[in-house]
């Protein structure tokens, strides 16, 4: 029986092709739908996943990690003193208005950070240095936002908000398909830009032995003609932050630690990395019409196969009718010819794949190293999507099967 549905199913290779494109455009578009939805999943969270922080403390009314209150700097100097704290960092994720050079806007996440902290620091970093961000005015951002940026190396001037911003240094792959671009700096500089307005236009160089920045003021010509922008000040403790970074002593429990830390600083909640990155997660995925839309692609691609494969199989039926006439004329069973049929089916589905399975490595890949986006294939979701084109192809054998079951052994004595 192997042998035959063999035969059947390359006797006729223009069709044997096309539906195993069909199967290969099934699997490669709910692969791609299922790792798109697994990697935004991973991304939404990204900079928590690539934290040194065992919790983190936010305002009570966060929602999820862009969306949350800020909260005062003094929280940072009252959590050190919470017994169980072996350090403590303030973080500040905001948004900015970033101004080219060319003068075209768009919106970028101003996070902030201690270059000298051990809590968080930008992953793969390719170009600069951290030590770069305590100059003045100095940011980092990521290759894969270059061009919306407008951007092509070190020692560019942009503005954000109202104020000069010097690129110092470039990472890689710090993307979030959900943010706007990442842009990396002091806790200093971040409270300066955070702080400025976005309506003035500057003009600005650094004179050589300077630490102050000479800027010309182009929306006001009748003003003074340079104006000198001082170092940003340190943080007070009443400035504002997002977060603070928490590293727990060895053997700490951490849920003890977060009642500690809540019942210390008033009006906030602290939460264990994994459950910032779970809350995080789901606000995306349940209250966003995201995991609806991709899963809609999904389903696509299952019904696209499921005709094709339906359609082959129940041709290859019709033209064999004969030959099935003729083995169940000798005595061969209902099951025995229902096993050719499921056979064709489970080598379409295997053939159709693999080679699916390969385009979809390709594109994920490709995708990654140029754009920074990560479209998660994980080897459960691999199974899953095989499980599910297997399936499919035994499902469509149903429609072929139907068929066989009519048949009368006396049409193979016919004329």
């Amino acid at each position: 029986m192997v042998s035959i549905a063999r035969k059947n199913l390359l006797e006729d290779l223009p069709r044997f092709l096309v539906a195993q494109a069909g199967i290969m455009f099934a699997v490669s578009l709910v692969t791609i739908q299922t790792g798109i939805f697994n990697g935004f999943t991973r991304s939404t969270a990204q900079l928590v996943d690539n934290s040194n922080a065992d919790i983190w403390v936010a305002s009570e009314s966060l929602v999820q990690l862009e969306l949350t209150l800020p909260i005062p700097l003094s929280h940072v100097i009252q959590s050190r003193k919470v017994k169980g704290v072996e350090r403590a960092e303030a973080f500040i994720f905001n948004g900015g208005l970033w101004r080219s050079p060319s003068q075209e806007i768009t919106r970028v996440r101003v996070i902030g950070f201690n270059p000298e902290g051990q809590l968080f620091t930008p992953k793969n970093l390719v170009q600069g240095n951290l030590q770069a961000l305590k100059e003045p005015y100095s940011v980092i951002v990521d290759t894969t936002n270059q061009d919306s940026l407008k951007v092509d190396r070190v020692g560019d001037v942009v503005e954000v908000n109202s104020l000069p911003a010097g690129v110092v240094g470039f990472t890689q792959r710090n993307r979030s398909i959900i943010s706007n671009s990442y842009m990396f700096t002091s806790l200093e500089n971040a409270n300066a830009y955070i702080n400025s307005g976005q309506s003035s236009k500057l003009s600005c160089e650094l004179p050589s032995g300077s630490q102050n920045l000479i800027c010309t003021n182009t929306y006001f010509p009748d003003s003074s003609p340079t104006e000198t922008l001082p170092v940003p000040n340190k943080l007070a403790a009443s400035d504002v932050i997002s977060f603070v970074l928490i590293r727990a002593q060895p053997n700490q429990d951490l849920q003890a630690l977060k009642q500690q830390l809540e019942a210390a600083l008033p009006n906030t909640r602290a939460y264990t990395r994994a459950e910032l990155i779970e809350k995080t997660q789901r606000y995306w995925q349940q209250r966003t019409g995201i995991g609806y839309i991709l899963g809609l692609g999904s389903v696509v691609g299952i019904i696209v196969g499921v005709i094709i494969v339906a359609q082959i199989l129940y041709a290859s039926v019709s033209d064999h009718l004969k030959e099935f006439g003729t083995l169940k004329a000798m005595g061969a069973s209902d099951w025995e010819l229902y096993g050719v049929i499921i056979e064709q089916a489970l080598w379409m589905a295997v053939l159709g794949y693999l080679p699916g399975m390969v385009l979809c490595y390709g594109v994920v890949t490709w995708t990654y190293t140029t754009q920074g986006i990560l479209i998660l294939i994980t080897p459960g979701s691999a199974i899953a999507v095989f499980g599910l084109t297997v399936a499919m192809c035994i499902g469509s054998a149903i429609f072929a099967i139907q068929k066989v079951t009519r048949l009368d052994p006396a049409m193979v004595f016919k004329a």
